[in-house]
Formats: structure tokens, C-alpha cells, sequence
């Protein structure tokens, strides 16, 4: 019996709701339970309200990792980035995915639905999953991260 992999949750705005449509079945073909916040359409949203959705849950600690997608990605990861205990990354390439998560530990993964391509995002959303954190001397920096938050929600 194979392991309960932990669920994900994903949002997106209307000009990457194409590709989110597209790793949320990546995901699923992966015995992966999605929770997927919308936009559930092609009409016109605003990228904000669903970044604060995905990145609002990640930093309560309700899901351990988000996905967002937007057109360029940029929107979503400066909204996602606000967060406390959030460490969203914004990936184009494999060696960025993995990084974020060896040295980073991202917990959000944010990719641009008009930058970077089906093919490419499917091995991004792989390459993130599959990437552990390597701990050890990247973890006193991300203890810096939770210093800041903290003194913020103070």
C-alpha cells in the first residue's frame, strides 16, 4: 500500500487557468488530493483574491503546500510573499524548483500560465514535489524568515 501523499492546494487567475486545469490532473494521476480555491473560468478575475486564498491557508499551516498560477506569476508571488511562514517561489526552470526547495523549503510554488509551457510546468510541479528540504545550514536563515514574521504579528 502506497503512502498518503499530503494534499495541495491550488489557485489561479484567468490567464492561467488553462494550465491549472492541467496540474490539477498531473496532480490527481499522482494520488495527489487537490483543493483548488479557483478561478473556476476564463472570465476576467482579480489574481489577488486567489493568491490570498492559497497563501492565507499555507501560512495557517491548513495545507503544507500551495500552488499559484497567474499570467506572468510576478502577481502571485508578491501577494503570496506577504505572508506569514509563507516562502512562495516563482520557477521557470528545473534548477529554480529545486533549489527553492532544497535550500528554501518553499512551500508555494508559483509559476506563470503565459511564460512558461505545459511540458515544462508538469516537470517544475515533479521536479518541486519530489525535491527535499536539505536542512542543516539553510535552516538558520529560514529561522531568519520566522523571526520577521514574528515580529510582525507582534
Amino acid at each position: 500500500m502506497s503512502e498518503k501523499k499530503a494534499p495541495i492546494i491550488i489557485g489561479s487567475d484567468h490567464a492561467a487557468y488553462d494550465l491549472k486545469e492541467k496540474i490539477k490532473a498531473f496532480l490527481v494521476q499522482r494520488d495527489i488530493d487537490v483543493e483548488d480555491v479557483g478561478t473556476h473560468g476564463k472570465d476576467s478575475v482579480d489574481y489577488p483574491d486567489f493568491g490570498i486564498k492559497v497563501a492565507s491557508m499555507v501560512s495557517a499551516g491548513k495545507f503544507e503546500r500551495g500552488i499559484l498560477l497567474c499570467g506572468t506569476g510576478i502577481g502571485m508571488s508578491m501577494v503570496a510573499n506577504k505572508f506569514p511562514y509563507v516562502r512562495a517561489a516563482l520557477c521557470t526552470d528545473l534548477f529554480s524548483a529545486i533549489m527553492s526547495r532544497r535550500h528554501n523549503n518553499s512551500n508555494i510554488l508559483v509559476m506563470g500560465g503565459r511564460v512558461v509551457g505545459d511540458v515544462l510546468a508538469m516537470e517544475i510541479v515533479k521536479a518541486w514535489l519530489e525535491t527535499p528540504y536539505d536542512g542543516g545550514r539553510h535552516q538558520r536563515r529560514l529561522d531568519k524568515f520566522d523571526r520577521i514574521d514574528t515580529a510582525i504579528s507582534d
